[in-house]
């Protein structure tokens, strides 16, 4: 394939409950739209110049059987009640010509904008420590916004986050991603 760099990005989300584990996961994806792609788990790079578009267009552009690149965070469990979150996190620079980060995150009994505020943190942490910027990813968001001010490098985080809470009977599987388009 040599060296593609994808130009567009959008975010996705789903969730699935079903007796068989692999099921539900089958149906997070078909709710995250995704389910018909060959999905190829990347690390954390936001490329430079990528565009982030809607969801809507991003789905229109994949076609069956695409190996399709991703950053995927997933979760589930089968155990009754309990509460679980997947996110996808990201931090874009102002710089069109650097990169950014995109990061993943689960948990459990966390709601979804703790999750989300999370991952965007940790997204946020790995580009500001290649910019050079001191950041302390245990401070509160108020002090990182005002770092982001100060270094006036950062643009805007962001995250996607699905929750759900796990039914009775069998699995529920969660997933958030961050899929690229060529």
């Amino acid at each position: 394939m040599g060296n593609q760099v994808p130009r567009k990005i959008f975010f996705t989300k789903g969730v699935g409950s079903h007796k068989k584990e692999l099921h539900s996961f089958e149906l997070a994806l078909r709710d995250a739209g995704i389910e018909k792609c060959n999905l190829v788990m990347v690390s954390s790079i936001f490329p430079p110049g990528c565009k982030v578009i809607s969801r809507e267009k991003g789905l229109k552009e994949l076609q069956p059987g695409d190996i399709t690149y991703c950053v995927m965070s997933r979760n589930c469990s089968s155990e009754p009640r309990r509460l679980i979150a997947a996110s996808v996190g990201c931090a874009i620079p102002a710089d069109k010509n650097a990169y950014g980060y995109i990061s993943e995150h689960h948990a459990f009994g966390k709601t979804s904008v703790e999750t989300g505020d999370y991952a965007e943190d940790l997204a946020a942490a790995m580009l500001a420590s290649t910019l050079g910027i001191d950041f302390d990813v245990d401070a509160s968001w108020d002090e990182k916004e005002e770092i982001f001010k100060i270094s006036g490098k950062i643009v805007r985080t962001r995250n996607v986050t699905q929750s759900a809470i796990v039914k009775n009977d069998g699995y529920t599987s969660v997933l958030a991603a961050a899929v690229f388009v060529f």
